[in-house]
């Protein structure tokens, strides 16, 4: 079992990349691979909402000079999903929400029912409301969201300083405890059955 942790600070060994490298070697405790995917320091587009994903059906977006369609090809291997932001302006960075945004759309078959989870990195406020922001996606796309002791936030300005951050360490290794216990109750059998859905039934306000 493997989960995919995706790095969405510009900073490659930020205070995000700490916490979730507290994730990744705690899931290696329960015997769970992990790998964490950096988001960059270039442009990621966002969504046009010109549906040709939806056309194609290839879970890919039309677009691909960004990192968006390399990182939903890896979802084919993964059993879940965490997305780690620093907090800018009380938001997710608006590559990695353009990022997940971007994926679940044009490759929400790769993503559907797999346990995901948020992380928010911050010097001090707007945690709360970037943990939100990004967690909500994920109950669109039936996927289980994995809990911890608390909401996963970790606090720390300077790189590294997140260690400093024992309640938000621990929050982390929580969370891969959860996340581990978790996908090897969905495993335990092999192939995880999964509830049959009904046909969705889209409706507007406006008609």
């Amino acid at each position: 079992m493997k989960v995919l942790l995706i790095n969405g600070s510009p900073r490659r060994q930020g205070n995000t990349h700490v916490a979730l490298q507290e994730v990744a070697a705690q899931l290696a405790k329960n015997g769970i691979e992990s790998e964490e995917v950096w988001l960059g320091v270039k442009p990621v587009r966002n969504c046009i909402a010109c549906n040709r994903c939806k056309e194609k059906m290839d879970n890919r977006c039309v677009f691909d000079d960004d990192l968006c369609n390399a990182v939903s090809a890896k979802m084919h291997a993964a059993d879940a999903l965490i997305v780690g932001s620093p907090v800018y302006y009380g938001q997710p960075n608006g590559g990695v929400l353009s990022l997940v945004q971007r994926m679940l759309y044009s490759a929400g078959a790769l993503f559907q029912n797999k346990p995901a989870a948020a992380v928010a990195v911050c010097r001090r406020g707007g945690a709360t409301a970037a943990f939100q922001t990004l967690s909500i996606a994920f109950q669109m796309m039936n996927m289980p969201v994995v809990t911890s002791q608390y909401w996963n936030i970790v606090y720390g300005r300077e790189a590294g300083e997140a260690r400093l951050d024992l309640e938000g360490m621990q929050t982390m290794r929580t969370l891969a405890d959860n996340m581990a216990f978790l996908l090897k109750k969905l495993h335990a059998g092999g192939q995880p059955e999964y509830p049959e859905r009904e046909p969705w039934q889209p409706m507007h306000f406006i008609r």
